[in-house]
């Protein structure tokens, strides 16, 4: 998705012939500055706004989101866990061009989906996990093909991750939930914000919420 025009081992090595208690301590200690350095790691991979998806399988982690009911109504702020599937679950889970587009950062074609501003009050969640991402009335007709709003329905809810693909750096939108690729933000929208979140319409599901 583009802008506006664009979318030794050593062999000679002596086995020492201490009892293999004289060891231990040494490999405890071993194991633990491994493991902080893992923890470390992991954390600067983090800090740097690697997806949690990149880092080690298992890991369990929260994540905190603004909730929203059926009816658009915002409930708070809550503590969830982070949605975290094997890519069997994935699969079983989405479509093909939902899988491509959420777990391989993929991009639909132009004028392929489903989505232009509907005709009636509503939100839009997440297909992978179901989190509020947009509401409809900061949709607009952007010309790209492509859905598009001038904000997220709660900033707390969809995390920024610079994109360097395509030989150019763009800003890739991913669902805070789930981290399921959703598009691509840019700097080229309409007041009040000046910015074009510009989504792929298979990873989005609407919700109407009321009569137009």
């Amino acid at each position: 998705m583009v802008g506006r025009y664009m979318k030794h081992r050593d062999m000679n090595t002596q086995v020492s012939e201490q009892p293999l208690s004289n060891h231990a301590p040494d490999i405890g200690r071993r194991r633990l500055l491994l493991g902080s350095g893992l923890a470390l790691g992991a954390g600067a991979l983090a800090s740097m706004g690697w997806p949690a998806r990149t880092l080690a399988a298992g890991t369990s982690s929260m994540v905190q989101v603004v909730v929203f009911d059926d009816n658009g109504q915002r409930m708070g702020d809550r503590l969830v866990p982070l949605v975290q599937k094997s890519e069997a679950q994935w699969r079983k889970q989405l479509s093909p061009a939902a899988y491509r587009i959420l777990r391989e950062d993929g991009t639909e074609r132009a004028f392929s989906g489903d989505y232009n501003k509907p005709d009636r009050p509503g939100f839009y969640r997440c297909v992978g996990c179901g989190n509020a991402l947009y509401d409809a009335a900061t949709q607009f007709h952007s010309g790209t093909g492509w859905p598009s709003f001038w904000q997220p329905i709660a900033e707390e809810n969809v995390s920024r991750h610079s994109d360097r693909t395509f030989f150019m750096t763009r800003t890739k939108i991913s669902c805070k939930q789930c981290e399921g690729h959703l598009g691509h933000v840019f700097n080229d929208g309409p007041k009040p914000t000046g910015l074009r979140y510009c989504m792929d319409s298979v990873a989005l599901r609407f919700v109407p919420t009321g009569s137009a």
